[in-house]
């Protein structure tokens, strides 16, 4: 994996869909009559991950850690350690030694973020469990390093890689920050796409069931890796076609018909990444909220129309792009976002197709000229 200090693969930077955040908790999601290959990457033995079972062999490649290691790491938790808070719990700043990986004086060595379970979370041991099972047997450089664990009584902790950009929905949707160019927002595409195409090209393949732009991760470079996953499941095995499930996510991110029916499918994680690539288009979240805390309307539902509308679908691109983007990319990713997000999961891209086109697009290398629209 790319790593924020220059060090072999065991580099740490921040995880957190945990940034700070009004939108995009994950949560169970209301239905009706229910209540509430693009990168070289390797996995070590996918076909027999414990993943979606209770499982207490954690992978010889975590590192366990006691709590009192990590509250040296990290000054005792203190309030100027921490660097986000979100659905999981907290996320603080800590220091490990780039060799041994054991905890260091704050300050010295490579810095990790360490993620706490708060008591009162909706998440619990079942999620930490998830994030431990599968990130610490998969591996590839668009997802984001499991570098170890506590388990110690009753606390649950993660230690990850630092990415130092934080997440793409603070790029794109924090007041303040300096809005991504296009080039980064391709890259981003790209990578988020790699790594959704390898969980789902693995023998035993990975849904990842909650894609959204609080969980892409970057590094300094802008690279995205996927983080939290907890809310991950195995794919369907044999002849079966889904796996159903209670229904969880984020609201204006999840598949229709998997909030309908409890049905999962890869396909399921195919539409989420086109409402991402809405968001990187149009520079609009996946849901507003009025003032009233109701949604008004979701993205796609804004954007459909202009996306079959080949004259005027640039329309909707964001504005803070001052038209600095290929219109010929733009098209393609608009294209790519409408396929992805069919009202039938069959006719939706595979992640490999999409990384495919991804790539094709950007190999165009078409100059950016300032738009008339």
């Amino acid at each position: 994996m790319g790593n924020c200090l220059g060090q072999p693969a065991k580099c740490a930077h921040a995880s957190s869909s945990d940034m700070p955040s009004g939108r995009g908790q994950s949560s169970t999601l209301s239905r009706p009559d229910l209540t509430c290959p693009g990168n070289q990457a390797s996995s070590k033995n996918p076909e027999v991950l414990p993943r979606s079972h209770v499982s207490t062999s954690f992978s010889n490649n975590l590192k366990p850690y006691t709590l009192n290691d990590l509250k040296y790491a990290t000054k005792n938790f203190r309030s100027d350690s921490m660097i986000g808070e979100g659905g999981f719990g907290y996320v603080f700043k800590g220091w490990l030694d780039k060799n041994t990986l054991a905890p260091t004086r704050p300050g010295t060595g490579m810095v990790v973020a360490i993620k706490r379970l708060k008591k009162e979370s909706f998440q619990g041991h079942k999620e930490w469990l998830a994030e431990v099972n599968y990130l610490g047997q998969l591996h590839h450089e668009n997802l984001v390093e499991l570098i170890g664990y506590c388990s110690e009584a009753e606390n649950r902790l993660l230690v990850y890689e630092f990415l130092p950009k934080g997440s793409l929905e603070n790029h794109l949707f924090r007041k303040g920050v300096e809005p991504l160019d296009w080039p980064s927002r391709m890259k981003i595409a790209i990578g988020v796409a790699c790594g959704l195409s390898f969980l789902h090209s693995l023998d035993a393949n990975v849904i990842y069931r909650d894609l959204k732009a609080a969980n892409i991760l970057l590094d300094s470079d802008f690279n995205a890796k996927l983080s939290d996953f907890g809310l991950a499941r195995d794919g369907p095995t044999g002849d079966k076609t889904h796996v159903s499930t209670r229904v969880v996510g984020t609201q204006g991110y999840a598949a229709p018909e998997y909030v309908a029916t409890g049905r999962l499918t890869s396909k399921s994680d195919v539409y989420g990444y086109g409402v991402v690539l809405l968001e990187l288009l149009t520079g609009r979240p996946a849901i507003e909220d009025t003032a009233n805390g109701f949604v008004e309307e979701t993205l796609v539902k804004w954007a459909k129309p202009f996306l079959i509308d080949n004259r005027r679908v640039l329309r909707i691109m964001d504005t803070r792009l001052c038209g600095r983007y290929s219109n010929k990319e733009a098209k393609g990713v608009a294209a790519l976002a409408l396929k992805c997000l069919h009202s039938d999961p069959k006719n939706r891209a595979p992640m490999t197709e999409v990384v495919s086109t991804l790539e094709k697009l950007k190999a165009s290398k078409q100059v950016p000229r300032a738009s008339s629209h």
